[in-house]
């Protein structure tokens, strides 16, 4: 039994170093601070849960493979097109979303794009008030402000390589 506890509250992540911890906080600061001011100047809604959970991923965890530009913008993609097409033939049904999820993660995992924010896409199309074209644009500027910001930002001190590189 005490082996089991031990499972549950063990660390599986190394322990990394003060000052690259701080740089991924303040990472993901500037990159909702971008989202947010183009939010403001292009009055779209693009403060979207998702996009939070993409900067965990992008500022904390650069050399997963879950956050890289192809997972980031290929997942989006998928998960957009299986919500939207979700809320469109199937307005206000909550097991459409449920099921939107579901084929958005397969379609994923197949194609090799795997990114974990964007398997709320479908519960974002399906329970908010967007319409279709409106969540492909939140999306893409969202992904796409945050991934070019994760580039530059991987550059400043304490360097970390990002996007990975091919070996």
């Amino acid at each position: 039994m005490r082996h089991h506890i031990r499972s549950f509250t063990a660390r599986h992540e190394p322990s990394g170093q003060f000052l690259s911890h701080v740089k991924s906080g303040s990472g993901a600061v500037l990159g909702m601070s971008l989202v947010g001011g183009l939010s403001s100047l292009t009055g779209l809604p693009l403060l979207i849960a998702p996009l939070g959970a993409t900067a965990v991923l992008l500022f904390g965890q650069p050399a997963s493979p879950l956050a890289q530009p192809i997972n980031i913008f290929g997942g989006y993609l998928l998960a957009t097109i299986v919500g939207v097409s979700a809320m469109l033939l199937f307005p206000g049904a909550w097991w459409a979303a449920a099921l939107a999820v579901g084929i958005a993660i397969a379609l994923m995992l197949m194609l090799r794009v795997t990114h974990p924010p964007a398997g709320a896409l479908p519960l974002v199309a399906t329970a908010s008030p967007f319409q279709g074209p409106t969540l492909f644009v939140v999306v893409l500027i969202g992904s796409v402000s945050l991934v070019g910001l994760a580039i530059l930002h991987h550059w400043i001190p304490p360097r970390v390589q990002y996007p990975k590189q091919l070996k």
